[in-house]
């Protein structure tokens, strides 16, 4: 049976995926679609409640995006969540102002209405977080002020005969602290949820879609051994056994022994049909002497469709492509309101190969986010080094190299990344940080060793904490840590000279270099 749904519409916000985890968090099923979607096609998953997103954009702006007045009329419950909320005030009459008047960011204290149902079990009083620059001046008629804070009068109203929430604050991010218990209230005690999303019952109706759409059709994976693909290739095994065919791409990037323990745990272990292709060299030559980073990007991802195309034009009446692509990939691979989106990276992992090789494509953990994915690994017996393995990019440790990659270079890196790697698990701050990594700098540096003078290689650590990879912050590691792991790379990693610690966060930066 259909898990009940709730529909999230997308305005351009930052927090949208948050939204849709927070809602999943609470065991109720959420899914995201850009604001200008018919409702016609929102009403087919035949939600119990809608929930409209922040945005960017002024509700003034030329082009910014609109809600369309029929997802008024649905009779549904709903919940507008900053310029989710100003867009309703407005096409119902009401006034929001622009600029300095309406301006309000940062945590701010808010006062509640608290014998309104979204707010009951809540203090009269609590922190919220704001960021918006226009917001409610008058509201429309039959619609009132549930919420306010000392720059925000309307910080909350409802409205449509209480089937309305509107929201200025954010109670998607941790920042408001009664944020999770509002969205509960919200779901449980005004849409009536029952909480019955489970990633149990995921895997028993995914596992029957799968039988039921591929028949004995054969299926081919590519098998990567990040959580994603090998949680996407249990999945598929577990459905049709034998018709999965992984092709595992060894493409010369990988970290220290990772190709050996991908071999081990799905061929071995687990007794799957596995493909082992060692195609480092024709990777090196597509990017030899390559310095530009999405120029290197491009160049790997088009090397693995030809590689890959290669190995799996040698099987036998083949019909699907099976990838790990999660639900944000899917996401930010298309505006909120249809217009561009700006490119940080390039993936290889979303569509491409579907085209290049004529499969149908199935994609299993295509509604999924990373966290409910490792969730799954865990259920169907995963190994832990692999569901708490932290992201690898596909191109691997070629973006970790800036500049030129060679292969004396990748042994370089790849000594040092294990080193750090080894140091926080043996300190046990692997799994207290969500991603770390070294990278080898093109620049020299003079040191001394011995008596002796040398000029060797940098090598950079990088380790983040965060909850949604859209933003993160740096690691504070125990310097004591980081000198022992600076200690092991410049005495164990020949022609290392020096070892720096980045503590940029994102944003500004991006996580990974290039």
């Amino acid at each position: 049976m259909k898990a009940q749904t709730v529909v999230i519409l997308d305005f351009g916000s930052q927090y949208t995926q948050l939204i849709a985890r927070r809602v999943r968090e609470i065991n109720v099923y959420s899914v995201i679609y850009p604001c200008s979607v018919d409702p016609a096609t929102v009403e087919r998953e035949r939600p119990i409640a809608l929930i409209l997103s922040g945005g960017p954009n002024s509700v003034y702006d030329d082009g910014a995006p609109q809600l369309d007045e029929r997802y008024l009329d649905l009779g549904l419950p709903i919940l507008g969540i900053c310029y989710g909320m100003q867009q309703v005030v407005r096409l119902r009459g009401g006034e929001v102002v622009h600029g300095e008047r309406g301006g309000e960011y940062g945590r701010t204290s808010a006062s509640f209405k608290t014998d309104v149902s979204v707010f009951n079990g809540l203090p009269e009083e609590s922190v919220v977080w704001m960021s918006h620059g226009d917001q409610a001046a008058s509201l429309p008629n039959g619609y009132e002020a549930i919420a306010s804070s000392i720059n925000c009068p309307h910080a909350a109203v409802a409205g449509e005969g209480g089937k309305f929430i509107g929201l200025q604050f954010h109670p998607e991010v941790t920042h408001t602290d009664q944020g999770l218990q509002i969205l509960r209230n919200f779901l449980f005690g005004i849409c009536g949820a029952k909480g019955d999303w489970k990633m149990s019952s995921f895997i028993d109706t995914t596992v029957d879609a799968i039988r039921r759409r591929v028949g004995g059709e054969k299926v081919v994976l590519g098998l990567s051994g990040g959580v994603d693909s090998s949680v996407a290739a249990l999945l598929l095994h577990e459905a049709i056994g034998d018709d999965l065919e992984c092709i595992f791409v060894d493409n010369g990037f990988l970290r220290k022994n990772e190709a050996e323990q991908v071999v081990s745990t799905f061929r071995d272990h687990f007794k799957m049909r596995f493909h082992f292709v060692d195609a480092a060299e024709d990777f090196l030559s597509a990017i030899a002497g390559v310095e530009d980073p999405e120029l290197k990007r491009r160049r790997i991802g088009h090397t693995f469709i030809d590689v890959f195309r290669r190995e799996a034009t040698k099987l036998k009446e083949v019909r699907y492509l099976a990838q790990g692509t999660l639900y944000p990939d899917v996401i930010e691979s298309v505006a909120a309101h249809g217009g561009p989106t700006a490119t940080i990276k390039t993936h290889h992992n979303v569509g491409g190969l579907p085209e290049e090789l004529g499969f149908e494509l199935i994609e299993p953990l295509r509604n999924l986010f990373k966290d409910e994915v490792r969730k799954i690994g865990r259920l169907l017996g995963l190994p832990g080094s692999i569901v708490g393995r932290h992201p690898f990019p596909g191109p691997g440790l070629a973006v970790r190299l800036p500049g030129r990659v060679t292969r004396e270079d990748l042994d370089t890196l790849r000594e040092a990344d294990a080193i750090m790697i080894d140091e926080l698990r043996n300190g046990g701050f692997y799994d207290r940080t969500s991603q770390v990594f070294a990278v080898l700098l093109p620049v020299y540096s003079v040191g001394v060793m011995g008596d002796n003078r040398t000029y060797g290689r940098v090598v950079a650590l990088r380790a983040v904490t965060t909850e949604d990879f859209m933003t993160a912050d740096w690691a504070r590691l125990p310097y004591d840590l980081l000198a022992k792991i600076s200690n092991r790379i410049i005495n164990e990693v020949e022609g290392v000279n020096r070892v720096v610690y980045d503590i940029s966060s994102k944003p500004p930066s991006t996580i990974e270099w290039e």
